[in-house]
């Protein structure tokens, strides 16, 4: 019904708008009687076989949503009737910012992508706080953090540290965003030195906490074997706890969409079917070198069942979904966790 009915009536409005309309219809429809039971009905699993223990937690299933979406944890509680395993929050910076300019999200429809420069837009560390303290409980939260984009570089880890010492009560696990491309001045965030810094002040932080929590790094797709040698250097000298792979894409080749469009378009991160192939080959990568030496959650370009498991055959322990979700609705992630089931 929804890729046949909604999605055509959804896709003819500015995108931006049409997902905090979405937001109001699954928050509001969610309150009327009977509808949660529906939606569970419709699209949850329930079976220990699809139990995953990754980074010290027990997710229901191996199938996220990806960060991005629920910006500021006002939705999570209403998603997880939507069959996910676990849910990444954010990403939260310490201060609300409205992001880049509008407009700053657009659809790809042929190549099944968009594209966005959203750039970190959040109401910020306190506003999530609000939400997360609602949690009921029922899935794995995640919380992605990063910086303002006005935080000067010598500030940067103040940012994160502020951002992991006030989530920590309320997420259970950490994300270090450090690969987003559409926030300024980010180059610094993606020197090796100072990765090693910044890791080791959140995992200092970490410590003076009695349960620590996960925390993994988000690492960019287009990354050549060099810089992913790095990043795996980077886990085993630092012990972090794992990795995404991977972000949005600055990649533009073999799009079918025409270059007068891209041009239209201009600068942004790529998600969706294009950088399918991309991510998995980091996956694939970072798991047979690294000789499956840390947890790697795939993202990027799954819009089906089969395109999951190629992300698990690769070596990717969970997977999540974003701009899939957006093309293909909700039932996907019933077909994968399906999948999975089938698989024995």
């Amino acid at each position: 019904m929804y890729k046949q009915l909604l999605r055509p009536i959804f896709f003819s409005f500015d995108p931006e708008k049409i997902h905090h309309f979405t937001f109001s219809l699954v928050k509001f429809t969610s309150k009327i009687p009977g509808f949660k039971s529906i939606y569970r009905s419709l699209y949850v699993i329930e079976n220990p076989k699809l139990e995953r223990n990754v980074l010290g937690l027990t997710f229901k299933n191996p199938v996220g949503l990806a960060a991005g979406f629920d910006k500021n944890a006002v939705l999570y509680n209403e998603l997880a009737n939507f069959g996910f395993g676990f849910i990444e929050i954010g990403t939260v910076t310490p201060k609300a910012q409205e992001g880049n300019p509008k407009k700053r999200l657009f659809r790809l429809k042929d190549d099944r992508g968009i594209i966005n420069r959203m750039g970190f837009n959040n109401e910020g560390l306190q506003a999530a706080i609000v939400q997360l303290k609602k949690n009921k409980g029922k899935l794995i939260i995640g919380g992605n953090i990063g910086k303002n984009t006005q935080t000067k570089p010598e500030d940067y880890t103040k940012d994160y540290l502020e951002c992991f010492n006030a989530l920590h009560p309320y997420v259970d696990y950490f994300v270090l965003n450090v690969s987003c491309p559409n926030v300024g001045s980010h180059a610094k965030l993606n020197d090796k030195d100072y990765l090693e810094e910044l890791i080791g002040a959140v995992q200092k932080a970490n410590g003076t906490f009695a349960t620590q929590k996960p925390i993994v790094l988000k690492i960019a797709p287009d990354l050549n074997n060099a810089q992913l040698d790095e990043i795996i250097e980077l886990v085993k000298d630092t012990n972090l706890d794992g990795v995404i792979a991977s972000n949005t894409s600055m990649d533009r080749s073999g799009l079918k969409a025409s270059p007068e469009r891209l041009e239209s378009i201009g600068n942004g991160g790529l998600s969706g079917q294009p950088v399918k192939d991309k991510s998995t080959a980091v996956i694939k990568y970072l798991s047979e070198k690294s000789n499956k030496a840390f947890p790697i959650i795939g993202v990027g370009g799954v819009h089906s069942a089969k395109d999951a498991l190629e992300k698990i055959d690769a070596g990717a322990d969970l997977v999540q979904i974003y701009t899939g979700f957006i093309y293909e609705g909700p039932s996907l992630v019933k077909q994968i966790n399906k999948a999975i089931l089938n698989r024995g």
